[in-house]
């Protein structure tokens, strides 16, 4: 529960820190713009109020983990809700518009969460889950997003990174959902990238991770 507020907390920041022309740069995501990233993030924020306030009927059928699907193929952008996303982030046309309702809806989330009973089932996307691993889950999604929002800008103007509490859980999280450790040699933020197929494996780091065996060999691998 901390850990949700500290990272979405964290990432809000970082997107208040953008300066203007980067919200025409690419990001992390392929096929979306820094711009098309925080119009997502206020559709996030809109889908976590309207969770909170969407009692389940039935008892948790998913939780923090289970409710991510690895699949083979990144998303590339093109899919039809990714391309309505798009339509939205280019509508607001000023960044400071964006930045102000991503703000507004952001911080409305934020207060829900840290008001929602930790132990409710919610339903969202066709499960049932308590709150506690609803918010849970977002670690990994804001941890995701948060790289993907500074992976092109330059480092010297980029807002911090994520936090390094928030990077050692999702990095945690995702090996868990994988079922593979990756090698401990790999920062946190280079394992997240890499294993979410937004950093190019190299021959030498598929090399790495075929050694671990068949999972390994799977990567990278997309979660949604």
């Amino acid at each position: 529960m901390e850990l949700f507020t500290t990272t979405w907390a964290a990432l809000r920041r970082a997107v208040h820190e953008l300066p203007d022309d980067a919200f025409a740069l690419p990001s992390g995501c392929r096929g979306w713009l820094v711009r098309d990233l925080v119009g997502h993030l206020v559709i996030n924020a809109q889908d976590v109020l309207i969770t909170l306030a969407t009692p389940a009927e039935t008892a948790p059928t998913a939780d923090a983990l289970s409710c991510w699907t690895p699949t083979p193929a990144p998303p590339d952008g093109t899919d039809p809700h990714d391309a309505l996303t798009v339509r939205l982030a280019a509508a607001y046309q000023d960044p400071d518009l964006l930045k102000g309702h991503l703000e507004d809806l952001g911080g409305a989330a934020e207060r829900a969460a840290l008001l929602a009973e930790p132990d409710l089932p919610v339903t969202t996307q066709g499960m049932s889950l308590t709150v506690r691993d609803y918010l849970h889950a977002y670690v990994l999604e804001w941890t995701l997003h948060h790289l993907d929002l500074i992976a092109c800008l330059d480092p010297e103007d980029a807002p911090a990174p994520p936090p390094v509490d928030g990077l050692a859980e999702a990095r945690d999280m995702l090996e868990r959902r994988l079922r593979l450790r990756l090698p401990a040699g790999w920062s946190d933020a280079h394992s997240l990238r890499l294993a979410t197929g937004r950093a190019v494996l190299t021959d030498a780091l598929r090399a790495e991770l075929e050694e671990l065996g068949p999972r390994g060999g799977m990567l990278p691998l997309s979660l949604g």
